[in-house]
C-alpha cells in the first residue's frame, strides 16, 4: 500500500511538472513577405528558437537575421548588409506573454500574444493574434502580423523604394516540445 501511494505521488508530480514546465523549439519557422508594384520578396527562416514557460505564460523568441533565406542571393546580401545590418544587429527578439494561456487547452484556439519585439536595435510593443494548439507533449503556435519598416529605423534607398513595401507581413509556425534538462 505504501509503495502504491509513492507511485501515485510520483505520477502526480510528473504530470504537474509537465503542465508547469518549459516548452522549446529550436527549429521554428518564420517568413516575411513584401509586396510592391515592382516585385514581391519572400524570405524564410527555419532556425527560430522559442521557449514557453507554462507557469508564467511567458514566451521568448530569438532568430538570427542571417538565417533568412531568399530566392535570389543578391537580395539576401542586400537584406543583411544594407537593410537590417546583420553584423551590427544579428538577432530579432520577441519577449512577451500569451494572454489567458491556462484557458487555451485543445486544438486551434485563438490566442493573443503581447510583448516587445526588437529588430535592428529598435524595440516596439506589439500585439499578435495567433492560433494555439496545446497538448501534454506539444504547444503549437501559428499566425501572422505586420510591421512597418520605418518603425525599426530600416532605411530603404530611394533607388529601390518602389521595390520594397513599407509594411512587411511576418508569418510564423512554432512547434514546442517539453524541455528536459
Amino acid at each position: 500500500m505504501k509503495s502504491l501511494k509513492i507511485l501515485l505521488t510520483c505520477m502526480l508530480l510528473s504530470m504537474f511538472s509537465y503542465s508547469q514546465g518549459k516548452f522549446l523549439t529550436k527549429q521554428g519557422y518564420t517568413s516575411f513577405f513584401s509586396s510592391s508594384p515592382v516585385e514581391d520578396i519572400t524570405a524564410d527562416n527555419n532556425q527560430v528558437l522559442s521557449i514557453i514557460d507554462t507557469a508564467s505564460s511567458k514566451i521568448a523568441i530569438s532568430m538570427l537575421m542571417k538565417s533568412f533565406m531568399f530566392e535570389k542571393s543578391l537580395m539576401q546580401e542586400h537584406f543583411n548588409e544594407n537593410y537590417v545590418e546583420s553584423d551590427i544587429y544579428p538577432k530579432a527578439i520577441f519577449k512577451g506573454e500569451i494572454l489567458k494561456f491556462s484557458e487555451l487547452d485543445g486544438n486551434n484556439k485563438k490566442a493573443t500574444i503581447v510583448g516587445d519585439i526588437t529588430i535592428h536595435g529598435v524595440t516596439k510593443k506589439i500585439e499578435i493574434h495567433s492560433t494555439i494548439s496545446k497538448t501534454e507533449n506539444s504547444i503549437k503556435l501559428s499566425g501572422s502580423f505586420s510591421i512597418r519598416v520605418a518603425d525599426f529605423n530600416i532605411e530603404i534607398p530611394k533607388v529601390v523604394v518602389n521595390n520594397i513595401s513599407e509594411t512587411i507581413k511576418v508569418t510564423f509556425e512554432l512547434d514546442h516540445k517539453p524541455y528536459r534538462k
